[in-house]
């Protein structure tokens, strides 16, 4: 029996697989209005957390005041900031106001249609529990997001770097994921598919670049050095300071980040080759080719960042490029699943199929 004949006659796996294509498209969005938020210091402008009654902006002069107030209680205000004109506010509350935005257009394009898909009984078997997981990681997103930012409203002049990377990290997660059920029912028969584990340490790889490049957002780490190759006129600057313990500085100092996130970029590009070659010879010839672009842009456009002294445009698009390179890599990895699965079933086909031996034949006669 075919996995097709077990699913509900009203299913409609290309319809809901259309719908997680249109979601990745609105995280890939939210991305880069997360990297314009940071890169203006525009995080901290709102300092309440209203899911529902934040929705609406400030409309009148009054309410931009009160906001403005509270804005200058924070030490980034009193530290920074101090004189910020109420225009100036506006323009950084602006790109805050529209990360949050974004964030519950998500949330309702998450939960609204997998309550259509649920009631007309149009989900796929197997496939209820990675839908509504989508809309639990959404939720919990938005709750890591106020996380992140209720640690500069008090001590700090900026949200803790630590909190920002498991911020950026859960929505590159949740777009890739997003993205590998949606081809998992485009696939015939809306067959899932298990990683392959050529593609697991290439996940694992490019994961912790981009907890590196988290890092160096989080800690304006970028503008510790804006040469390249080298880092002034050295290859890592002999002067640079050193915390202790030393473990401390793969994850607090500027200098050390920048230069793991710089050369782990090459470990990302030698993994996504070897990705790339396997999955052309998998018959996947365009998501090797999307592999190579997206991965060699990405590198070109750190560079480019450094080297502009981490201009706003290239920085963002830096950031964004991230996230089609990760759609290149699972794409890639998901081509080579349904290659990998398709010789498995084959193999078993033909083992099910085959006559038996004469000596089976034999037992089996009771000869």
């Amino acid at each position: 029996m075919t996995i097709a004949a077990l699913q509900p006659p009203s299913a409609r796996p290309l319809a809901i697989a259309n719908w997680l294509l249109s979601l990745c498209g609105l995280i890939f969005v939210m991305v880069v209005v997360g990297g314009i938020t940071r890169l203006t210091e525009s995080g901290l402008s709102i300092t309440e957390w209203k899911p529902i009654t934040g929705a609406i902006p400030p409309l009148t002069e009054a309410q931009w005041l009160r906001e403005f107030e509270l804005y200058k209680r924070i030490p980034e205000y009193q530290q920074i900031n101090r004189g910020m004109s109420l225009a100036e506010f506006k323009n950084i509350f602006f790109w805050e106001w529209a990360h949050r935005q974004l964030g519950r257009v998500i949330g309702l394009a998450a939960l609204l249609p997998l309550l259509w898909f649920a009631v007309k009984r149009a989900i796929p078997r197997g496939y209820g529990w990675k839908l509504s997981s989508i809309f639990l990681l959404v939720c919990v997103q938005g709750a890591i997001g106020w996380w992140m930012v209720a640690s500069g409203l008090t001590e700090r002049t900026d949200v803790s770097h630590l909190r920002l990377a498991v911020h950026l990290l859960t929505a590159f997660f949740i777009f890739g994921f997003t993205l590998w059920v949606a081809l998992d029912l485009r696939s015939p028969e809306a067959r899932p598919r298990r990683v392959p584990t050529l593609a697991i340490w290439a996940f694992a790889i490019l994961a912790l670049q981009l907890l590196f490049g988290a890092y160096v957002a989080g800690l304006d780490a970028g503008y510790a050095f804006n040469s390249w190759p080298l880092m002034g006129d050295e290859l890592y600057p002999a002067a640079a300071p050193w915390l202790e313990p030393a473990l401390r500085n793969f994850v607090d100092n500027p200098i050390t980040v920048q230069f793991i996130h710089r050369w782990l970029a090459f470990g990302v590009l030698a993994i996504a080759i070897l990705l790339a070659v396997r999955v052309k010879r998998a018959g996947g010839r365009r998501q090797s080719l999307a592999l190579h672009i997206t991965v060699g842009l990405q590198i070109l456009l750190g560079i480019s960042t450094l080297l502009s002294g981490m201009n706003l445009h290239v920085a963002v698009a830096h950031q964004g490029m991230a996230t089609l390179v990760i759609a290149a890599f699972v794409a890639a990895a998901h081509r080579l699943a349904a290659t990998e699965g398709a010789q498995v079933r084959q193999v078993a086909g033909a083992t099910e199929q085959a006559p038996p031996t004469p000596l089976v034949a034999s037992a089996v006669e009771g000869r």
